[in-house]
């Protein structure tokens, strides 16, 4: 006979002989939970794959040539709803800071038909016509509310006359060239520098030209010589001829002597400085002539 299970509560010993099921996942089942885990694999789920359907489904869409002609008609309407808008047009055109001279040139390089969108105008390559202008230093260019293109300009202010194989120019501080002059009068206010390569050692002229001071009342002009070395050209024709070293204390020293012994106010033709230990002066031809006639070395004329 079969025992009798007299307490509810325990099941029978048929039932605990039952196999029980394992509650550990299996392991495609943790490997697909691993990989869920992964970010990479959970950012493509939530944001790869609707985007990737998204995408498709656009393509889809766009793939028929009349939606796309429909959909760039829609476009260009709006567009110029938007920029044809009064408060997007430009109507006046505004230059500060230039001359009136520079002030036509620069409207006739930026050569904009105006009523026009800002939306229209292409800032940069208007200030990158501006600044090929030799006399324009630097430029900035805005749309002002009212419908204002403002143009500032910052203008090369000339400092020097340079006179090469060309002719004669206006330069500023930098050696840059600003405009062409007709005659030398047109700006005897400023120093003349000339020969080749004078702008491009302008720093050096500039500090000749301090040194120089008792002498600029007689000062014509600088010359550069050989791209090396610069001479000073006073009135009556004297010249002085600086060294290639250091130019600006081989003046002091000259000016120096000048004062103590008036050398410049002589018949001197030229005072050369190119040998600091050895400085010369070449005597002006009538000045050289009656001393060589005192030293009999010429006879003078009566005796002939």
């Amino acid at each position: 006979m079969q025992p009798v299970n007299r307490n509810p509560q325990i099941p029978p010993r048929s039932s605990r002989s039952a196999p029980r099921r394992d509650p550990a996942p299996s392991r495609a089942a943790y490997r697909m939970q691993r990989l869920w885990l992964t970010p990479f694999v959970r950012t493509a789920l939530r944001v790869g794959l609707p985007a990737f359907v998204l995408t498709l489904g656009l393509g889809i869409y766009l793939a028929d040539a009349g939606r796309r002609a429909s959909i760039s008609s829609i476009y260009t309407d709006l567009r110029e709803k938007v920029k044809n808008r009064p408060e997007f047009m430009v109507n006046i055109l505004a230059i500060d800071g230039a001359s009136p001279e520079l002030s036509e040139a620069v409207r006739s390089n930026l050569a904009l038909p105006l009523p026009q969108s800002s939306l229209d105008i292409d800032l940069e390559a208007a200030r990158a016509r501006v600044t090929t202008l030799r006399a324009v230093a630097d430029v900035d260019i805005r749309v002002q509310s009212g419908g204002i293109l403002q143009v500032a300009v910052r203008e090369r202010e000339p400092a020097y006359v340079w006179r090469d194989h060309d002719g004669l120019w206006l330069i500023d501080g930098t050696g840059v060239k600003i405009a062409e002059i007709t005659e030398r009068s047109d700006r005897a206010d400023l120093p003349l520098l000339a020969g080749e390569g004078a702008d491009r050692a302008i720093a050096e002229a500039e500090q000749i030209l301090l040194a120089a001071g008792p002498l600029l009342p007689r000062l014509r002009g600088l010359e550069r010589l050989g791209e090396r070395r610069w001479d000073i050209v006073l009135d009556r024709d004297q010249r002085i001829l600086l060294p290639v070293d250091q130019p600006v204390l081989a003046l002091e020293r000259l000016i120096a002597l000048d004062q103590a012994q008036d050398v410049l106010a002589r018949d001197v033709a030229a005072v050369d400085l190119r040998l600091q230990n050895r400085p010369s002066l070449r005597l002006a031809p009538y000045a050289l002539a009656e001393m060589r006639r005192a030293r009999g070395i010429i006879p003078a004329e009566s005796d002939l």
